[in-house]
């Protein structure tokens, strides 16, 4: 009982970082039926500016309280500039365009994001892998038994920062105007543009907002994980990915189901199987949920006039 105790918080602590990650995703294709491939790169790119935040103030201020919430809001804040950018030179010169050209710009800004990351030369940190510094030391905060269930400091928080963002993301998206124009956008923009609604402008708030999770989630996945290289945000990437289709994507609530139902999976087929079997699981479970649900567990399967 233990055991399956402490899979389940390593589970849910998993998944709430990939259900962050997994929002941008559904944020993206709710307003643009696009699949923005670049997402897990760009949260890469605010994991590596957390890194080099964090050594600028130095080992006893990254630990601080403030230091802490000046890496998330560098880290947070450059993506959010760097996803308003792919968005603008990017996706926007091909809105009207085929959905297939779009798709194909996604993949090729990932590429040149996590290949380019690996060159040694100027600001970019090459190839090898790097140590995430030690932000927040890991603690033992409660302990059940005879060290059978063990719950750590970074858990607690990663879990707590993670629903805070996403209980945001929720009044944002429902409780406010622009929420109310992001749903409309979402449902048709050039009707929403005939109402008045400016488009543009909400359609790059979206994508600023879907990379400032990134990052934030990118910089949880750092402190569980430490070790960050070039090639993270492929990995993760695909990871959220597979969550927001099992939830739907396309669906708030659906991303953050199917990540922590992921989450949960790839820690109990470590925890009961092998490690090496984490990935075909995942992706066996994605196949199993899509034949039983093509739309996902919170999507609809809607006919298309042709």
């Amino acid at each position: 009982m233990s055991q399956l105790l402490q899979h389940l918080i390593n589970g849910l602590a998993s998944g709430t970082i990939y259900a962050l990650v997994a929002l941008g995703y559904t944020m993206v294709y709710g307003v643009l039926k696009l699949i923005n491939f670049a997402h897990g790169d760009v949260m890469m790119v605010g994991v590596y500016m957390g890194y080099a935040t964090a050594f600028a103030l130095g080992r006893e201020a990254q630990r601080s309280l403030w230091g802490v919430v000046v890496i998330f809001a560098v880290a947070m804040g450059g993506c959010a500039l760097l996803g308003f950018l792919i968005e603008r030179f990017a996706y926007r010169p091909l809105r009207e365009k085929p959905r297939l050209t779009a798709l194909i710009t996604a993949i090729g800004i990932s590429f040149a994001l996590s290949y380019g990351f690996q060159l040694d030369i100027g600001f970019l940190p090459g190839a090898s892998p790097r140590a995430f510094p030690e932000v927040i030391v890991p603690t033992e905060w409660f302990i059940v038994g005879d060290r059978d269930v063990v719950v750590w400091n970074w858990q607690i928080i990663s879990f707590l920062i993670a629903v805070s963002l996403m209980g945001a993301l929720q009044f944002l998206v429902y409780r406010t105007r622009f929420g109310k124009a992001m749903r409309a956008v979402s449902w048709d923009h050039r009707t929403a543009a005939l109402m008045g609604i400016p488009t543009d402008r909400i359609i790059a708030l979206t994508f600023m907002l879907s990379s400032a999770l990134a990052a934030g989630a990118g910089l949880l996945y750092a402190i569980k994980d430490t070790s960050v290289s070039p090639l993270m945000g492929l990995y993760v990437g695909l990871k959220a990915f597979v969550a927001a289709v099992i939830g739907g994507i396309g669906n708030v609530p659906g991303a953050v189901v199917g990540a922590l139902l992921l989450g949960l999976v790839e820690e109990f087929v470590v925890g009961y199987a092998a490690s090496t079997w984490r990935d075909a699981v995942a992706f066996g479970f994605l196949i199993l949920v899509l034949l039983v649900k093509p739309g996902g567990l919170f999507g609809r399967v809607a006919a298309e006039k042709v």
